[in-house]
């Protein structure tokens, strides 16, 4: 695990990867989305709104998976003081938040004509809506500590604290009744049709590439402003 733990190792693995996974998200999210759009039949109850779905369920799964990493790199800092995990857990919660938050959005512009409502209080939107908030705290506590690349522990311990809602989320249309639908795909199968499915594995991957590169792209920027500061300091003081 400490393999990485140099910076300069660090980064020179994430600087050339990080065009590669931005440059193949991008290219297998258009083509999802292509396929999406122009190759797949309207659903036989939803119509042409079930669409939506190649951008709602990548956000879903990258809010959730977004926080599923920032607490493990919380418990790396607390277990093992790993340097580059703090790094990590102020890197993701930008971008986790911000899936959250298309998330959420994506599902009420789906939830309005399937549902008549754009929003309704159902345990599967509102605690997708605290993991939201969630991440606004975690970002809060990032910023407001006096480390400005890594996190305190306390925001370490906050983010592994938070992670009790990812669970949550996912069996919520299960514990309680709900207009959201309940689990589409499990590990029995899926009960969306394949000739609506198959575009969604390539905005899947495709945003989680995209993910994973703005991830290595702010811990980068982390690292390389981490480095500016610490030479400001040293001509300060020469």
């Amino acid at each position: 695990m400490h393999i990485f733990a140099n910076p300069a190792r660090f980064l020179s693995i994430a600087k050339p990867i990080t065009p590669w996974l931005a440059l193949g998200g991008l290219l297998l999210i258009a083509i999802g989305v292509g396929a999406g759009l122009f190759f797949t039949p309207p659903d036989y109850l939803q119509g042409e709104s079930v669409r939506i779905l190649y951008v709602h369920v990548p956000a879903a799964w990258l809010g959730m998976g977004g926080w599923f990493g920032l607490a493990i790199a919380s418990l790396v800092q607390l277990v093992w003081r790993h340097p580059l995990a703090g790094v990590a857990g102020r890197a993701t919660a930008a971008p986790g938040a911000l899936f959250t938050a298309i998330c959420l959005a994506t599902g009420s512009i789906w939830g309005r004509p399937t549902w008549g409502t754009w929003w309704e209080w159902d345990g599967r939107m509102t605690s997708m809506l605290v993991l939201l908030f969630l991440y606004f705290g975690y970002i809060a506590l990032a910023n407001a500590s006096e480390e400005r690349t890594s996190v305190s522990r306390a925001t370490a311990i906050f983010g592994l604290i938070g992670a009790v809602n990812v669970p949550i989320i996912n069996r919520s249309v299960v514990w309680w009744k709900s207009l959201h639908q309940g689990p589409s795909i499990t590990l029995k199968g899926s009960t969306i049709d394949g000739s609506i499915l198959w575009p969604l594995g390539f905005t899947v991957l495709g945003f989680t590439l995209l993910f994973a590169a703005i991830v290595l792209m702010r811990m980068r920027a982390i690292l390389a402003e981490a480095r500016v500061e610490a030479r400001m300091r040293r001509l300060a003081e020469a």
